[in-house]
C-alpha cells in the first residue's frame, strides 16, 4: 500500500515537473510570435484553443465534480471566475507584450516574482503578518531583479520597456493567485478554471478587434503553432494535469517544482536563441530563485 501511495507521488512531481517544462518552453514560442502576429489576436487564438479543449474535460468530470462547489451558488462562482479572468487576462497580456521587448530569459525569470509578491499583497489587503523569511525572500528576489535588468546608474540603458511589462505582468499573476486563494476552498475549480479561460478568450478577442490590425482568427506557421502549444498543452493540459497530480502529492511539492520554471525558460531561450546571460545575471536569476523559495517555504 505505502508503495503504491509513493508511485503515485513520484509521477505526480514527475508530471508537475513536466509542466514546468511546458510553460518554460512557452517564453521562447510566444516571444518568436509576438514578432509576426498581433499581441492580443495572438492571446485570443491561444485561449479560444485551450477554451475548446477544456470542454471535453468539463463534460467527462461534470458528475464527479457537482458536489465540489460547496453550497456557493452557481452564479458566484461564475462571477468570481470572470474576476480571475480578469487578472489573468493583464497577467499575459503584459507578459506577451513584454516579449517583444525583453529576453525569455528575463522575462521567466521575472514572471517568478509573482511568488514573493504574493506575500506583499497579502500584508496590504488582508493585514497578514507573515513570517521574517518572507521580507528576505523578497529582499533577494528585488536585488535579483535589479542584478537580471543590469540596474546601473542610467536606468535607461538598463531596464528596457518589456522588463517593466512583465513586471506588471507578475504583479497581475500575484493578485490572481492571491485572490485565488479567497475563492478556490469554497467554489468549484472546474467552473473558476473554464469561466477564466473563457473570460481571457472573449477579453483578447475585443481588445485585438477595436485596437489592431484586422488579422485572420487563427494564425498560420509559427504563431499557429505557438499558439496550438499554449493553449492546448501549456494552458488546457497544464492546468488539468496540475489538478489531478495535486490530488496525490502536497501543495508543497507542487509550488517548488513549479518554481523550477523560470530556470527551464531560461536554459529553453540559451538552447533554442542562443540569449546570452552574463554572469551578474545569472546572479541575479538564482537569487530570485531562492527569493522564491524562501517565500513559498516560509508560507507553508
Amino acid at each position: 500500500m505505502q508503495t503504491a501511495i509513493t508511485s503515485r507521488r513520484a509521477l505526480a512531481d514527475l508530471s508537475l515537473l513536466g509542466v514546468a517544462f511546458i510553460w518554460g518552453l512557452t517564453f521562447v514560442m510566444v516571444r518568436d510570435a509576438v514578432h509576426a502576429y498581433p499581441v492580443f489576436a495572438f492571446l485570443s487564438a491561444r485561449f479560444i484553443l485551450a477554451f475548446v479543449a477544456m470542454i471535453p474535460l468539463v463534460l467527462l468530470l461534470r458528475k464527479r465534480a457537482a458536489g465540489w462547489g460547496g453550497d456557493t451558488h452557481l452564479g458566484k462562482q461564475l462571477g468570481a471566475g470572470i474576476i480571475l479572468g480578469l487578472f489573468l487576462f493583464a497577467g499575459f497580456g503584459f507578459q506577451t507584450a513584454g516579449l517583444q521587448w525583453t529576453t525569455p530569459a528575463k522575462a521567466g525569470f521575472i514572471t517568478g516574482l509573482a511568488v514573493v509578491l504574493v506575500p506583499v499583497l497579502g500584508v496590504l489587503f488582508a493585514r497578514e503578518r507573515p513570517r521574517a523569511a518572507v521580507w528576505v525572500g523578497v529582499g533577494l528576489a528585488t536585488a535579483g531583479l535589479a542584478l537580471l535588468s543590469q540596474v546601473g546608474v542610467n536606468l535607461g540603458d538598463s531596464i528596457n520597456p518589456g522588463d517593466v511589462l512583465v513586471f506588471f505582468c507578475a504583479l497581475s499573476f500575484a493578485g490572481h493567485i492571491f485572490i485565488t486563494g479567497k475563492f478556490a476552498h469554497r467554489m468549484n475549480p472546474l467552473v473558476l478554471t473554464t469561466m477564466q479561460i473563457l473570460t481571457v478568450a472573449v477579453l483578447a478577442s475585443i481588445t485585438s478587434y477595436f485596437f489592431e490590425p484586422a488579422t485572420p482568427v487563427f494564425p498560420r506557421g509559427q504563431p499557429l503553432f505557438a499558439a496550438a502549444f499554449t493553449g492546448l498543452l501549456a494552458t488546457a493540459a497544464g492546468f488539468g494535469i496540475q489538478t489531478v497530480a495535486q490530488r496525490f502529492t502536497t501543495a508543497t511539492h507542487t509550488a517548488l517544482i513549479l518554481i523550477t520554471e523560470p530556470l527551464f525558460a531560461a536554459l529553453a531561450s540559451i538552447m533554442l536563441i542562443q540569449e546570452s546571460l552574463g554572469p551578474g545575471q545569472w546572479l541575479g536569476g538564482i537569487l530570485i530563485l531562492v527569493g522564491m523559495l524562501a517565500a513559498e517555504l516560509s508560507s507553508r
